[in-house]
């Protein structure tokens, strides 16, 4: 607990506060309730996404993992774009679909396996090698790997990961600021109701701060 950027911090103890209203809670509960089986991506594609998720953003084992892949596949099959598109990429569920194809078969080419299959080290070099856009296997279909990567691929794993309550605790972040809002705006204040950061030495006061933080 000491430990922690954050000891003590539960953002979900915001839940009957004047921080969160109605909507919020709506919001929240739909990303606490979602499927752990993908909707749109099938289940060769949905292996590829969850060992991609794990190494562009491995996850502390102190505490439940946060589902990034069933949030990404959640994105997808609803369709939700993100209201822009770089020009060089499909739309966002083609652009996937494709992307993770690739990615399995340059893995395929390279060394004779599945992108799942291989070691952290070998996924490790082939998603550096797509940020770089140095693949270029004919099942990208034309679609730059280093765009993919940075587009698509970074930008909806690391968005799902920073947009559940799990994440928040990290972060000592509140959640949507709404009805409450903030008043502190200044650098290194805070709200009596936001997190207060374990310093050196004053982990305790943090921990005690953090529990009565609503």
């Amino acid at each position: 607990m000491i430990g922690k950027r954050y000891p003590g911090y539960d953002v979900q103890s915001k839940r009957q506060t004047p921080s969160w209203n109605e909507a919020t809670r709506r919001a929240i509960d739909e990303r606490l309730a979602l499927p752990q089986e993908p909707r749109f991506f099938n289940a060769k594609e949905w292996e590829i996404l969850n060992a991609v998720c794990a190494r562009i953003l491995p996850q502390p084992n102190d505490r439940p993992p946060v589902p990034v892949a069933a949030m990404v596949d959640a994105k997808v099959f609803g369709r939700r774009g993100d209201g822009y598109r770089d020009a060089r990429l499909p739309p966002l569920h083609e652009a996937w679909r494709r992307g993770l194809t690739a990615l399995d078969t340059e893995a395929k080419a390279r060394y004779n396996h599945s992108f799942a299959q291989l070691a952290e080290h070998e996924q490790d070099g082939l998603l550096a090698a797509m940020q770089t856009d140095d693949l270029n296997h004919p099942a990208w279909g034309g679609m730059p790997a280093a765009a993919f990567f940075s587009h698509r691929l970074v930008h909806d794993i690391t968005n799902a990961y920073y947009g559940h309550p799990t994440a928040w605790n990290d972060i000592g972040f509140g959640g949507p600021a709404s009805p409450r809002g903030y008043v502190r705006l200044s650098e290194n204040t805070r709200d009596p109701w936001e997190a207060a950061e374990a310093k050196p030495g004053l982990e305790h006061q943090a921990l005690e701060l953090n529990r009565r933080v609503q």
